[in-house]
Protein backbone atom coordinates (compact mmCIF):
# COMPACT_ATOMS: atom_id res chain seq x y z
CA UNK A 1 0.00 0.00 0.00
CA UNK A 2 1.23 3.51 -0.81
CA UNK A 3 2.12 5.77 2.16
CA UNK A 4 0.08 8.42 3.90
CA UNK A 5 1.55 11.87 3.33
CA UNK A 6 1.70 14.35 6.22
CA UNK A 7 2.31 17.95 5.12
CA UNK A 8 2.77 20.62 7.80
CA UNK A 9 5.36 23.30 8.43
CA UNK A 10 4.94 22.71 12.18
CA UNK A 11 7.49 20.09 13.20
CA UNK A 12 5.55 19.17 16.35
CA UNK A 13 2.45 18.29 14.28
CA UNK A 14 4.53 16.10 11.99
CA UNK A 15 6.08 14.42 15.03
CA UNK A 16 2.66 13.64 16.54
CA UNK A 17 1.48 12.03 13.30
CA UNK A 18 4.73 10.10 12.85
CA UNK A 19 4.40 8.55 16.31
CA UNK A 20 0.67 7.85 16.01
CA UNK A 21 0.82 6.31 12.53
CA UNK A 22 3.94 4.37 13.42
CA UNK A 23 2.15 2.76 16.38
CA UNK A 24 -0.69 1.76 14.03
CA UNK A 25 1.69 0.25 11.49
CA UNK A 26 0.61 2.74 8.81
CA UNK A 27 3.31 3.66 6.31
CA UNK A 28 3.84 7.41 6.01
CA UNK A 29 6.02 10.22 4.66
CA UNK A 30 6.28 13.67 6.22
CA UNK A 31 6.95 16.98 4.44
CA UNK A 32 7.58 20.45 5.82
CA UNK A 33 6.20 22.23 2.74
CA UNK A 34 3.74 21.53 -0.04
CA UNK A 35 6.50 22.22 -2.58
CA UNK A 36 8.49 19.25 -1.27
CA UNK A 37 5.45 17.01 -1.54
CA UNK A 38 4.61 18.11 -5.09
CA UNK A 39 8.15 17.34 -6.18
CA UNK A 40 7.58 13.68 -5.20
CA UNK A 41 4.25 13.30 -7.02
CA UNK A 42 5.43 11.93 -10.37
CA UNK A 43 7.13 8.87 -8.91
CA UNK A 44 5.66 8.21 -5.47
CA UNK A 45 1.93 8.98 -5.28
CA UNK A 46 0.27 8.89 -1.84
CA UNK A 47 -2.62 6.71 -0.70
CA UNK A 48 -4.00 9.50 1.51
CA UNK A 49 -2.85 13.08 2.21
CA UNK A 50 -3.14 14.97 5.51
CA UNK A 51 -2.21 18.61 4.91
CA UNK A 52 -2.20 21.83 6.87
CA UNK A 53 -4.10 24.62 5.14
CA UNK A 54 -1.85 27.60 5.87
CA UNK A 55 1.85 27.13 5.11
CA UNK A 56 4.61 29.27 3.64
CA UNK A 57 4.61 29.11 -0.15
CA UNK A 58 1.96 26.81 -1.55
CA UNK A 59 -1.10 26.53 0.72
CA UNK A 60 -2.89 23.30 1.53
CA UNK A 61 -5.81 24.23 -0.73
CA UNK A 62 -3.49 25.00 -3.64
CA UNK A 63 -1.71 21.70 -3.08
CA UNK A 64 -5.05 19.87 -3.02
CA UNK A 65 -6.06 21.52 -6.29
CA UNK A 66 -2.82 20.38 -7.95
CA UNK A 67 -3.21 16.87 -6.53
CA UNK A 68 -6.82 16.56 -7.68
CA UNK A 69 -5.81 17.46 -11.23
CA UNK A 70 -3.42 14.47 -11.29
CA UNK A 71 -4.96 12.04 -8.79
CA UNK A 72 -8.64 12.99 -8.43
CA UNK A 73 -9.54 9.92 -6.34
CA UNK A 74 -6.91 10.47 -3.61
CA UNK A 75 -8.60 11.43 -0.31
CA UNK A 76 -7.25 14.64 1.24
CA UNK A 77 -7.75 15.56 4.90
CA UNK A 78 -7.27 19.30 5.46
CA UNK A 79 -6.08 20.52 8.86
CA UNK A 80 -7.39 23.94 9.83
CA UNK A 81 -7.96 26.09 12.88
CA UNK A 82 -11.35 25.18 14.33
CA UNK A 83 -12.58 28.78 14.20
CA UNK A 84 -11.50 29.28 10.60
CA UNK A 85 -14.88 28.74 8.93
CA UNK A 86 -13.76 30.22 5.64
CA UNK A 87 -11.06 27.58 5.39
CA UNK A 88 -13.52 24.81 6.23
CA UNK A 89 -15.85 26.02 3.48
CA UNK A 90 -12.99 26.22 0.99
CA UNK A 91 -11.79 22.75 1.96
CA UNK A 92 -15.16 21.19 1.22
CA UNK A 93 -15.54 23.14 -2.02
CA UNK A 94 -12.09 22.00 -3.10
CA UNK A 95 -13.03 18.35 -2.71
CA UNK A 96 -11.53 17.55 0.68
CA UNK A 97 -12.42 14.13 2.07
CA UNK A 98 -12.65 15.67 5.54
CA UNK A 99 -11.22 18.53 7.55
CA UNK A 100 -9.48 18.11 10.88
CA UNK A 101 -9.83 21.09 13.23
CA UNK A 102 -6.83 22.10 15.32
CA UNK A 103 -6.14 21.36 18.10
CA UNK A 104 -7.15 17.77 17.41
CA UNK A 105 -7.43 14.54 19.34
CA UNK A 106 -4.77 12.10 18.13
CA UNK A 107 -7.11 9.09 18.20
CA UNK A 108 -9.68 11.04 16.19
CA UNK A 109 -7.00 11.99 13.66
CA UNK A 110 -5.90 8.36 13.24
CA UNK A 111 -9.53 7.31 12.84
CA UNK A 112 -9.96 9.85 10.03
CA UNK A 113 -6.83 8.53 8.33
CA UNK A 114 -8.15 4.97 8.53
CA UNK A 115 -11.48 6.05 7.03
CA UNK A 116 -9.65 7.79 4.22
CA UNK A 117 -7.51 4.68 3.64
CA UNK A 118 -10.65 2.53 3.46
CA UNK A 119 -12.15 4.96 0.96
CA UNK A 120 -8.99 4.88 -1.14
CA UNK A 121 -8.77 1.08 -1.08
CA UNK A 122 -12.31 0.73 -2.35
CA UNK A 123 -11.03 2.35 -5.53
CA UNK A 124 -14.44 3.48 -6.60
CA UNK A 125 -13.63 4.15 -10.23
CA UNK A 126 -16.98 5.76 -10.96
CA UNK A 127 -16.32 9.37 -11.87
CA UNK A 128 -18.44 12.02 -10.21
CA UNK A 129 -21.59 12.69 -12.19
CA UNK A 130 -21.70 16.42 -13.02
CA UNK A 131 -25.30 16.43 -11.84
CA UNK A 132 -24.09 15.31 -8.44
CA UNK A 133 -21.23 17.78 -8.14
CA UNK A 134 -21.35 19.69 -4.89
CA UNK A 135 -21.54 23.33 -5.92
CA UNK A 136 -22.41 24.91 -2.59
CA UNK A 137 -21.02 28.41 -2.81
CA UNK A 138 -21.06 31.06 -0.13
CA UNK A 139 -18.92 33.14 2.17
CA UNK A 140 -21.79 34.83 4.04
CA UNK A 141 -21.97 33.98 7.77
CA UNK A 142 -25.25 32.11 7.28
CA UNK A 143 -23.62 29.82 4.71
CA UNK A 144 -20.52 29.33 6.84
CA UNK A 145 -22.84 27.93 9.50
CA UNK A 146 -24.14 25.45 6.93
CA UNK A 147 -20.60 24.35 6.09
CA UNK A 148 -19.78 24.05 9.78
CA UNK A 149 -22.83 21.80 10.23
CA UNK A 150 -21.82 19.60 7.28
CA UNK A 151 -18.41 19.17 8.86
CA UNK A 152 -19.86 18.27 12.25
CA UNK A 153 -22.24 15.76 10.70
CA UNK A 154 -19.53 14.09 8.59
CA UNK A 155 -19.22 11.03 10.83
CA UNK A 156 -22.86 10.87 11.85
CA UNK A 157 -25.57 8.46 10.71
CA UNK A 158 -28.29 10.63 12.27
CA UNK A 159 -31.46 11.59 10.42
CA UNK A 160 -31.32 15.19 9.20
CA UNK A 161 -34.20 17.54 8.37
CA UNK A 162 -33.21 20.31 5.93
CA UNK A 163 -35.53 23.31 5.82
CA UNK A 164 -35.47 26.37 3.61
CA UNK A 165 -37.27 28.11 0.78
CA UNK A 166 -37.50 26.58 -2.67
CA UNK A 167 -34.32 26.99 -4.66
CA UNK A 168 -31.94 27.33 -1.69
CA UNK A 169 -30.02 24.15 -2.53
CA UNK A 170 -31.45 21.56 -0.15
CA UNK A 171 -30.54 18.61 -2.39
CA UNK A 172 -26.98 19.89 -2.85
CA UNK A 173 -26.56 19.98 0.92
CA UNK A 174 -28.03 16.48 1.23
CA UNK A 175 -25.52 15.22 -1.36
CA UNK A 176 -22.69 16.93 0.52
CA UNK A 177 -23.80 15.27 3.77
CA UNK A 178 -23.73 11.91 2.00
CA UNK A 179 -20.41 12.50 0.26
CA UNK A 180 -18.68 13.39 3.52
CA UNK A 181 -20.23 10.54 5.52
CA UNK A 182 -19.10 6.95 6.15
CA UNK A 183 -21.74 5.95 3.56
CA UNK A 184 -20.06 7.90 0.74
CA UNK A 185 -19.14 4.78 -1.26
CA UNK A 186 -22.77 3.56 -1.32
CA UNK A 187 -25.82 4.89 -3.15
CA UNK A 188 -27.38 8.31 -2.74
CA UNK A 189 -31.03 8.04 -3.81
CA UNK A 190 -33.15 11.19 -4.13
CA UNK A 191 -36.90 11.28 -4.53
CA UNK A 192 -39.28 14.25 -4.62
CA UNK A 193 -42.35 13.03 -2.75
CA UNK A 194 -44.45 15.93 -4.09
CA UNK A 195 -43.70 15.14 -7.73
CA UNK A 196 -44.97 11.54 -7.69
CA UNK A 197 -48.71 10.73 -7.69
CA UNK A 198 -49.96 9.33 -4.41
CA UNK A 199 -50.93 5.99 -5.96
CA UNK A 200 -47.38 5.45 -7.23
CA UNK A 201 -45.40 6.87 -4.32
CA UNK A 202 -45.82 3.82 -2.09
CA UNK A 203 -44.45 1.52 -4.78
CA UNK A 204 -41.66 4.01 -5.53
CA UNK A 205 -40.53 4.01 -1.91
CA UNK A 206 -41.04 0.40 -0.90
CA UNK A 207 -41.19 -1.51 -4.19
CA UNK A 208 -43.83 -4.03 -5.22
CA UNK A 209 -44.25 -7.72 -5.86
CA UNK A 210 -45.27 -9.12 -9.22
CA UNK A 211 -49.03 -8.92 -9.64
CA UNK A 212 -49.46 -6.52 -6.71
CA UNK A 213 -51.60 -4.28 -8.93
CA UNK A 214 -52.58 -3.87 -12.55
CA UNK A 215 -49.44 -3.40 -14.60
CA UNK A 216 -47.07 -4.88 -11.99
CA UNK A 217 -45.67 -7.52 -14.34
CA UNK A 218 -42.42 -7.96 -12.42
CA UNK A 219 -41.07 -7.50 -8.92
CA UNK A 220 -39.54 -4.07 -8.37
CA UNK A 221 -37.16 -2.93 -5.65
CA UNK A 222 -38.12 0.35 -4.04
CA UNK A 223 -35.94 3.29 -3.12
CA UNK A 224 -35.32 2.00 0.40
CA UNK A 225 -33.83 -1.22 -0.95
CA UNK A 226 -31.83 0.64 -3.58
CA UNK A 227 -30.35 2.91 -0.90
CA UNK A 228 -29.34 0.05 1.41
CA UNK A 229 -26.09 1.03 3.11
CA UNK A 230 -26.36 4.54 1.71
CA UNK A 231 -28.57 7.61 1.96
CA UNK A 232 -32.19 8.22 0.96
CA UNK A 233 -33.11 11.86 0.37
CA UNK A 234 -36.83 12.59 0.69
CA UNK A 235 -37.50 16.03 -0.76
CA UNK A 236 -40.70 17.97 -0.02
CA UNK A 237 -41.54 15.59 2.81
CA UNK A 238 -44.27 17.94 4.01
CA UNK A 239 -46.44 16.90 1.05
CA UNK A 240 -46.33 13.17 1.83
CA UNK A 241 -49.84 11.62 2.07
CA UNK A 242 -50.96 10.64 5.61
CA UNK A 243 -51.05 6.86 5.00
CA UNK A 244 -47.50 6.92 3.66
CA UNK A 245 -46.42 9.00 6.63
CA UNK A 246 -47.50 6.07 8.78
CA UNK A 247 -45.47 3.58 6.73
CA UNK A 248 -42.41 5.84 6.78
CA UNK A 249 -42.67 6.19 10.54
CA UNK A 250 -42.70 2.41 10.87
CA UNK A 251 -39.54 2.08 8.78
CA UNK A 252 -37.75 4.76 10.79
CA UNK A 253 -38.87 3.14 14.05
CA UNK A 254 -37.98 -0.53 13.48
CA UNK A 255 -36.17 -0.56 10.13
CA UNK A 256 -38.67 -2.95 8.54
CA UNK A 257 -41.05 -2.55 5.61
CA UNK A 258 -43.04 -4.60 3.09
CA UNK A 259 -43.16 -4.28 -0.65
CA UNK A 260 -46.61 -3.48 -2.02
CA UNK A 261 -48.38 -6.84 -2.25
CA UNK A 262 -45.63 -8.51 -0.21
CA UNK A 263 -45.88 -10.49 3.02
CA UNK A 264 -42.22 -10.88 3.93
CA UNK A 265 -40.71 -8.12 6.07
CA UNK A 266 -37.60 -6.50 4.58
CA UNK A 267 -34.89 -4.48 6.26
CA UNK A 268 -32.62 -1.79 4.87
CA UNK A 269 -29.77 0.07 6.54
CA UNK A 270 -30.59 3.54 5.23
CA UNK A 271 -29.81 7.02 6.47
CA UNK A 272 -32.77 9.29 5.79
CA UNK A 273 -32.30 12.96 5.00
CA UNK A 274 -35.58 14.83 4.54
CA UNK A 275 -36.23 18.33 3.23
CA UNK A 276 -39.15 20.71 3.03
CA UNK A 277 -39.90 24.35 2.26
CA UNK A 278 -43.00 24.18 4.46
CA UNK A 279 -43.49 24.93 8.16
CA UNK A 280 -43.85 21.38 9.48
CA UNK A 281 -44.75 22.54 12.99
CA UNK A 282 -47.72 24.40 11.52
CA UNK A 283 -48.73 21.37 9.45
CA UNK A 284 -48.57 19.22 12.58
CA UNK A 285 -50.92 21.63 14.37
CA UNK A 286 -53.28 21.53 11.38
CA UNK A 287 -53.33 17.73 11.48
CA UNK A 288 -51.68 17.47 8.06
CA UNK A 289 -48.44 15.91 9.28
CA UNK A 290 -47.93 13.26 11.95
CA UNK A 291 -46.33 14.68 15.07
CA UNK A 292 -44.48 11.44 15.87
CA UNK A 293 -43.02 11.34 12.35
CA UNK A 294 -42.01 14.98 12.66
CA UNK A 295 -40.01 14.20 15.80
CA UNK A 296 -38.44 11.16 14.10
CA UNK A 297 -37.26 13.31 11.21
CA UNK A 298 -36.30 16.34 13.27
CA UNK A 299 -33.32 14.69 14.98
CA UNK A 300 -30.93 17.28 13.57
CA UNK A 301 -32.30 20.32 11.76
CA UNK A 302 -30.32 22.23 9.20
CA UNK A 303 -31.86 25.48 7.96
CA UNK A 304 -30.68 26.92 4.65
CA UNK A 305 -30.76 30.71 4.38
CA UNK A 306 -32.63 32.45 1.59
CA UNK A 307 -30.64 34.54 -0.87
CA UNK A 308 -32.08 37.66 0.80
CA UNK A 309 -30.12 36.67 3.90
CA UNK A 310 -26.82 36.31 2.01
CA UNK A 311 -26.82 39.10 -0.58
CA UNK A 312 -23.02 39.32 -0.45
CA UNK A 313 -22.91 35.92 -2.16
CA UNK A 314 -24.92 37.05 -5.20
CA UNK A 315 -21.94 38.35 -7.24
CA UNK A 316 -19.97 35.14 -6.59
CA UNK A 317 -22.93 32.97 -7.53
CA UNK A 318 -23.58 35.00 -10.69
CA UNK A 319 -19.98 34.66 -11.87
CA UNK A 320 -20.00 30.94 -11.11
CA UNK A 321 -23.20 30.24 -13.04
CA UNK A 322 -22.15 32.42 -15.97
CA UNK A 323 -18.93 30.41 -16.24
CA UNK A 324 -20.82 27.12 -15.99
CA UNK A 325 -23.40 28.11 -18.60
CA UNK A 326 -20.58 29.13 -20.94
CA UNK A 327 -18.88 25.74 -20.51
CA UNK A 328 -22.12 23.88 -21.15
CA UNK A 329 -22.83 25.89 -24.31
CA UNK A 330 -19.22 25.95 -25.52
CA UNK A 331 -19.04 29.76 -25.64
CA UNK A 332 -17.01 32.48 -23.99
CA UNK A 333 -18.25 33.44 -20.54
CA UNK A 334 -20.01 36.78 -20.30
CA UNK A 335 -19.09 39.35 -17.69
CA UNK A 336 -21.42 41.46 -15.55
CA UNK A 337 -20.49 45.09 -14.97
CA UNK A 338 -20.10 46.37 -11.42
CA UNK A 339 -23.38 48.21 -11.87
CA UNK A 340 -25.17 45.03 -12.92
CA UNK A 341 -23.72 43.13 -9.96
CA UNK A 342 -24.82 45.87 -7.57
CA UNK A 343 -28.27 45.87 -9.12
CA UNK A 344 -28.60 42.08 -8.79
CA UNK A 345 -27.35 42.20 -5.20
CA UNK A 346 -30.29 44.47 -4.34
CA UNK A 347 -32.92 42.05 -5.67
CA UNK A 348 -34.97 39.73 -3.46
CA UNK A 349 -34.81 36.69 -5.77
CA UNK A 350 -37.80 34.70 -4.42
CA UNK A 351 -36.52 31.71 -6.42
CA UNK A 352 -33.20 31.95 -4.56
CA UNK A 353 -30.08 30.29 -6.02
CA UNK A 354 -32.09 28.45 -8.67
CA UNK A 355 -33.40 31.79 -9.96
CA UNK A 356 -29.83 33.18 -10.18
CA UNK A 357 -28.80 30.06 -12.11
CA UNK A 358 -31.67 30.46 -14.60
CA UNK A 359 -30.95 34.16 -14.98
CA UNK A 360 -27.28 33.47 -15.82
CA UNK A 361 -28.29 30.92 -18.43
CA UNK A 362 -30.64 33.50 -19.97
CA UNK A 363 -27.86 36.10 -20.00
CA UNK A 364 -25.44 33.65 -21.65
CA UNK A 365 -27.92 32.94 -24.44
CA UNK A 366 -29.77 36.23 -24.85
CA UNK A 367 -27.56 39.16 -23.80
CA UNK A 368 -26.18 40.85 -26.94
CA UNK A 369 -22.58 41.55 -25.87
CA UNK A 370 -19.85 39.97 -23.77
CA UNK A 371 -20.12 42.70 -21.13
CA UNK A 372 -23.58 42.73 -19.56
CA UNK A 373 -25.04 45.84 -17.93
CA UNK A 374 -28.39 46.45 -16.23
CA UNK A 375 -30.32 47.19 -19.49
CA UNK A 376 -29.17 43.79 -20.83
CA UNK A 377 -30.78 41.87 -17.95
CA UNK A 378 -34.16 40.10 -18.37
CA UNK A 379 -37.15 42.48 -18.28
CA UNK A 380 -38.72 40.76 -15.27
CA UNK A 381 -35.56 41.34 -13.24
CA UNK A 382 -35.57 45.03 -14.21
CA UNK A 383 -39.18 45.30 -13.04
CA UNK A 384 -40.61 45.55 -16.54
CA UNK A 385 -42.57 42.32 -16.82
CA UNK A 386 -44.52 39.60 -14.98
CA UNK A 387 -42.58 38.07 -12.11
CA UNK A 388 -40.39 41.17 -11.64
CA UNK A 389 -37.96 40.81 -8.74
CA UNK A 390 -37.22 44.48 -8.09
CA UNK A 391 -35.16 45.97 -5.33
CA UNK A 392 -38.19 47.43 -3.62
CA UNK A 393 -39.14 44.14 -2.00
CA UNK A 394 -42.78 43.35 -1.43
CA UNK A 395 -43.83 46.91 -2.23
CA UNK A 396 -42.10 47.09 -5.60
CA UNK A 397 -45.01 45.51 -7.48
CA UNK A 398 -47.24 48.29 -6.17
CA UNK A 399 -44.80 50.92 -7.41
CA UNK A 400 -44.75 49.26 -10.84
CA UNK A 401 -48.56 49.23 -10.86
CA UNK A 402 -48.72 52.89 -9.95
CA UNK A 403 -46.29 53.77 -12.75
CA UNK A 404 -48.36 51.77 -15.24
CA UNK A 405 -51.60 53.47 -14.17
CA UNK A 406 -49.94 56.89 -14.44
CA UNK A 407 -48.65 56.11 -17.93
CA UNK A 408 -52.06 54.92 -19.16
CA UNK A 409 -53.82 57.95 -17.71
CA UNK A 410 -51.27 60.19 -19.42
CA UNK A 411 -52.07 58.47 -22.74
CA UNK A 412 -55.75 59.18 -22.22
CA UNK A 413 -56.77 55.52 -22.06
CA UNK A 414 -60.11 54.41 -20.61
CA UNK A 415 -61.22 51.12 -19.09
CA UNK A 416 -57.93 50.96 -17.19
CA UNK A 417 -59.31 49.14 -14.15
CA UNK A 418 -60.81 46.31 -16.19
CA UNK A 419 -57.68 45.84 -18.31
CA UNK A 420 -55.30 45.84 -15.34
CA UNK A 421 -57.59 43.59 -13.31
CA UNK A 422 -57.52 41.02 -16.13
CA UNK A 423 -53.72 41.26 -16.26
CA UNK A 424 -53.52 40.89 -12.49
CA UNK A 425 -55.79 37.85 -12.40
CA UNK A 426 -53.99 36.26 -15.36
CA UNK A 427 -50.62 36.69 -13.63
CA UNK A 428 -51.95 35.20 -10.39
CA UNK A 429 -53.49 32.15 -12.02
CA UNK A 430 -50.65 31.52 -14.49
CA UNK A 431 -48.02 31.66 -11.72
CA UNK A 432 -50.09 29.44 -9.41
CA UNK A 433 -50.65 26.84 -12.14
CA UNK A 434 -46.96 26.91 -13.04
CA UNK A 435 -46.09 26.41 -9.37
CA UNK A 436 -48.40 23.39 -9.02
CA UNK A 437 -47.53 21.86 -12.36
CA UNK A 438 -51.00 22.53 -13.77
CA UNK A 439 -52.92 21.01 -10.82
CA UNK A 440 -55.98 23.27 -10.67
CA UNK A 441 -57.37 22.16 -7.30
CA UNK A 442 -54.05 22.81 -5.60
CA UNK A 443 -53.63 26.14 -7.41
CA UNK A 444 -57.12 27.25 -6.36
CA UNK A 445 -56.37 26.32 -2.74
CA UNK A 446 -53.14 28.32 -2.76
CA UNK A 447 -54.89 31.36 -4.25
CA UNK A 448 -57.81 31.08 -1.82
CA UNK A 449 -60.49 30.79 -4.50
CA UNK A 450 -62.88 28.02 -5.48
CA UNK A 451 -61.96 25.43 -8.09
CA UNK A 452 -64.95 26.40 -10.23
CA UNK A 453 -63.94 30.06 -10.03
CA UNK A 454 -60.42 29.23 -11.19
CA UNK A 455 -61.75 27.11 -14.07
CA UNK A 456 -64.08 29.92 -15.15
CA UNK A 457 -61.26 32.48 -15.02
CA UNK A 458 -58.99 30.22 -17.08
CA UNK A 459 -61.66 30.14 -19.79
CA UNK A 460 -62.53 33.85 -19.58
CA UNK A 461 -58.92 35.03 -19.61
CA UNK A 462 -57.90 32.46 -22.26
CA UNK A 463 -55.06 31.18 -20.07
CA UNK A 464 -52.96 28.36 -21.47
CA UNK A 465 -53.31 25.92 -18.57
CA UNK A 466 -51.66 22.90 -20.13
Amino acid sequence: MKPVWIIDDDRSIRWVFEKALGREGIDFRAFGTAQEALAQLPGEPPQVVVSDIRMPGISGLEFMQSLKERLPETPVIIMTAYSDLESAVAAFQGGAFEYLPKPFDVDHAVELVRRALDESRRQVVKADDPAEATEIIGQAPAMQEVFRAIGRLAQSHATVLITGESGTGKELVARALHRHSPRASREFIAINTAAIPKDLLESELFGHERGAFTGAQAMRRGRFEQADGGTLFLDEIGDMPPDLQTRLLRVLSDGQFYRVGGHTPLTANVRVIAATHQDLESRVKQGLFREDLYHRLNVIRLRLPSLRERRDDIPTLARHFLARSARELGVEAKRLTDGALQFLSAQDFPGNVRQIENLCHWVTVMAPGQVVDVPDLPPEIRGEGPGAAGAGGEGDWRGALEREVTARLARGESGIADALTRDFESALIERALAHTGGRRIEAATLLGIGRNTLTRKVQELKIDAK
